[in-house]
């Protein structure tokens, strides 16, 4: 790279997005196309030094693409053709010795609750033969391993299979409890120790505070209860959950300060610097999110400095370069796009707008408005691509929180570090940090209640690209507009009347809407109009925050009755959503208690609001304003044989409204679907929602025989089960059927043309 920079040196951004694209290629494509490419981009450099042109830099972004594209490849074949990779692929028992490289991770799953573990496999035995290895895999396994502390060595049995990503050589289903022979080492002890004093500082605090103090800090957000996280999503706060470069930014500058007080200049700043970013590590943890964090964070302090925008923009694509090449993994990762593109437009927009600000407003006001709004708008296009809406509060929400989130982040380190010694003195030190949490929590609490919160946007190719040419375009205007008060002033107040004012959704809901099959990822929540502004409603989705909105586009006020199918988490877990803000008769539920959790928490939720919970009644028609609707199935308690009885014990309606018949299935499992045929004869409808989200366990006779014309599914984008499944979508193509899903769709509504009676389909993503 020869020659004296340009005022806007972009040479090292560029070669992140070298490496970017790089990465991407080797990952994606073919193998052999990322050699071509590398080999025709040599050919073009080759091409240009014989007509005596400087090819350096091009030669620097080919030697660096060829990193990228090599260290793809080598993992790639590392990981995928080791014995444990073999072992995986013959699904072979197998005996282990492993290090666990995260910490252990609970999540729900079809059959009960999954503890998640990604570990390095050290030493593998299976099929007679031995090996000695290092291979990372994926463990499914019980409770049991909740308690393994990251950096343990464990000895453990189990059968391995064949994972969904490249990154992995294996997913192990241990069998029975983990035995550690290990505990993790001195260093990652005592960052376990000190992530503990973080949490006892705070212990006797309300829920909420008590879980966002150790987020803030080291990112572990465990006990956040999950209406506060939808909370956060929905306000454009997220980020506040997980490490960060804020995160970093705010411990280190911290530390910085302190070494500055102390006396520390010049090259001892910059040991105190790397000793503060090597600790936050170890806090935070060594797991690819938390280096990346760390490497954008260094970054952000960069840009604090002299010459702050030049050094930093070389950092940032040196920090991308380098984090691809040692994890070229990352390229697939949204979380790290974010992160990137958020660094990014502080970086490049935050310093000229606050500049411009500081003409009219304190410069600490300038850049508490510059730096949140360059970040969202850095970020926007991309966040819509993910969850197909735009938060329209997240600047506002990150202003008001942003005097508070350095304080709570800092005391709370503060008391977790006094605690270790003092621990009544730590939970003194760090009670301001709790104080500011709940101000945070408070913020994110009202900003998701506003009424428009968050639009939805359509995830197509034309809607995106809109989206993206109007944040370019507002980059380009908000410099001018924020260098002048009058407008600045004008423009805030009519966003504030924008966001207190519902905002209308063009064309949503579409007239003659029956029936919508919210959004709501890998659950079902389904909405039966009533008349104006009422709605029956059946089953509720995993969270609260999206079957709410959902709710609200349709412009539902009053739910005479929800019906939940079942007490699995996805069907019920958001009934705190469908409550919230409205009317509400009653809840109808299945006779079979189970899982008990979910039905003590449906119970709870109702009780809160003051709304009863009773059985579903079997047979007996009803009427409702425009809907009629029987309860076909379950007749009677599910199989002693069965693999799930409360799936098969779900509820399944028959529906009839403006000359339409609806057949809404739970999640029955194939027999109780071919039982469910047996004992009605056949079911005729004009519209089938299909069960389990479109499992592979479906009943081809049952499907048939209700000869329906559409049918909807509602499942979530890149699940883990591979739902809808191949044979479940070769089925109701050859059954004539047309199908819409939530997944590609978003909010599914069936329609009904007043006038001819004609059936048809439309969703929210266009």
């Amino acid at each position: 790279m020869s020659g004296s920079p340009p005022r806007h040196d972009l040479r090292m951004p560029a070669l992140a997005l070298v490496a970017w694209g790089s990465a991407l290629l080797a990952l994606l494509a073919p193998r052999w196309t990322a050699v071509v490419v590398l080999v025709a981009v040599a050919g073009l450099g080759w091409r240009h030094r014989r007509r005596g042109r400087d090819v350096t830099t091009l030669v620097v972004w080919l030697a660096c693409g060829a990193g990228v594209v090599a260290s793809v490849l080598l993992r790639v074949d590392g990981v995928g053709s080791g014995p444990v990779a073999d072992l995986a692929r013959q699904r072979a028992v197998v005996e282990v010795s492993l290090v666990t490289t995260s910490d252990p991770v609970l999540r729900p799953g079809r059959f009960g609750d999954v503890v998640l573990v990604r570990a390095r496999v050290e030493q593998v035995a299976g099929r007679g033969r031995a090996h000695t290895v290092r291979a990372p895999v994926l463990l499914l396994a019980d409770r049991a391993w909740s308690r393994v502390a990251l950096g343990s060595r464990v000895e453990a049995s189990g059968r391995l299979g064949p994972p969904r990503s490249r990154d992995l050589a294996g997913v192990l289903s241990p069998r029975g409890p983990p035995e550690v022979t290990r505990r993790p080492g001195a260093l990652l002890g005592g960052a376990a120790a000190l992530r503990a004093s973080v949490r006892d500082a705070v212990a006797d605090r309300a829920p909420a505070p008590r879980a966002l103090v150790p987020a803030l800090v080291d990112g572990d957000d465990t006990a956040m209860p999950e209406e506060v996280a939808e909370d956060f999503r929905t306000a454009g706060l997220t980020h506040l959950l997980a490490v960060s470069g804020t995160n970093l930014t705010l411990v280190v500058g911290s530390l910085l300060l302190l070494a500055r007080w102390a006396g520390v200049r010049a090259r001892g700043l910059v040991v105190v610097g790397l000793l503060g970013v090597a600790g936050f590590v170890l806090l935070a943890r060594t797991e690819p999110s938390v280096v990346r964090a760390a490497a954008m964070g260094v970054v952000g302090l960069l840009a604090l400095g002299s010459h702050g925008r030049r050094q930093a923009t070389r950092a940032l694509g040196a920090a991308v370069f380098l984090l691809l090449l040692l994890d070229p993994w990352l390229a697939l990762s949204a979380g790290f796009a974010l992160s990137a593109l958020a660094t990014a437009g502080i970086v490049w927009l935050a310093p000229a707008w606050r500049d411009r600000m500081v003409g009219w407003v304190p410069r600490w006001v300038a850049e508490a408005v510059s730096v949140p709004l360059a970040a969202q708008l850095a970020c926007t296009p991309l966040v819509a691509a993910l969850s197909g809406q735009v938060s329209l509060v997240a600047v506002l929400a990150n202003l008001l929180v942003a005097p508070a989130v350095g304080p709570a982040t800092v005391l709370g380190l503060a008391g977790g570090v006094v605690g270790l010694l003092w621990p009544w003195l730590g939970a003194v030190v760090a009670a301001p940090a709790a104080w500011c949490a709940a101000w945070i929590v408070a913020v994110a609490g009202r900003a998701a209640d506003l009424p428009s919160a968050a639009a939805s946007w359509p995830t197509g190719t034309l809607g995106l690209t809109t989206l993206s040419l109007a944040c370019l375009g507002a980059t380009v205007l908000l410099g001018h507009v924020l260098a002048r008060r009058t407008t600045s002033l004008v423009l805030a107040g009519l966003a504030l009347v924008g966001l207190l004012v519902p905002l209308p959704s063009p064309g949503w809901p579409p007239h003659g809407w029956v029936m919508v099959a919210c959004d709501v990822g890998q659950g079902d929540a389904l909405v039966l109009r009533v008349g104006p502004g009422r709605a029956l409603v059946v089953d509720a989705g995993p969270d609260p925050a999206p079957v709410d909105r959902c709710l609200h586009r349709l412009g539902v006020e009053e739910v005479p009755l929800v019906v939940l199918t079942h007490f699995h988490a996805d069907h019920v877990d958001g009934l705190a959503g469908v409550l919230r803000g409205r009317r509400v008769g009653a809840v109808e539920v299945t006779g079979l208690d189970e899982p008990a959790g979910g039905a003590r928490e449906v119970g709870r939720v109702a009780r809160a609001e003051g709304v009863p919970v009773r059985r579903a009644a079997y047979a007996g028609t009803r009427r409702l304003g425009d809907l009629e609707w029987q309860v076909v199935a379950p007749a009677g308690p599910p199989p002693a044989a069965s693999e799930s009885p409360p799936n098969d014990a779900s509820v399944v309606l028959l529906v009839r409204t403006r000359g339409v018949r609806l057949l809404l299935m739970g999640d029955e499992e194939e027999a109780s679907q071919a039982r469910l045929l047996r004992e009605t004869g056949g079911i005729a409808a004009d519209v089938l929602k299909v069960a389990h989200h479109g499992s592979a366990s479906q009943d081809p006779d049952l499907v048939r025989a209700t000869g329906a014309r559409l049918a909807v599914v509602s499942v979530g984008a890149d699940n883990d089960y591979g739902h809808p499944a191949p044979s479940l979508s070769l089925l109701l193509r050859e059954a004539g059927m047309r199908v819409a899903r939530t997944d590609r769709d978003g909010d599914v509504a069936v329609v009904v043309d007043p006038g001819g009676g004609g059936l048809g389909v439309v969703g929210s993503r266009g």
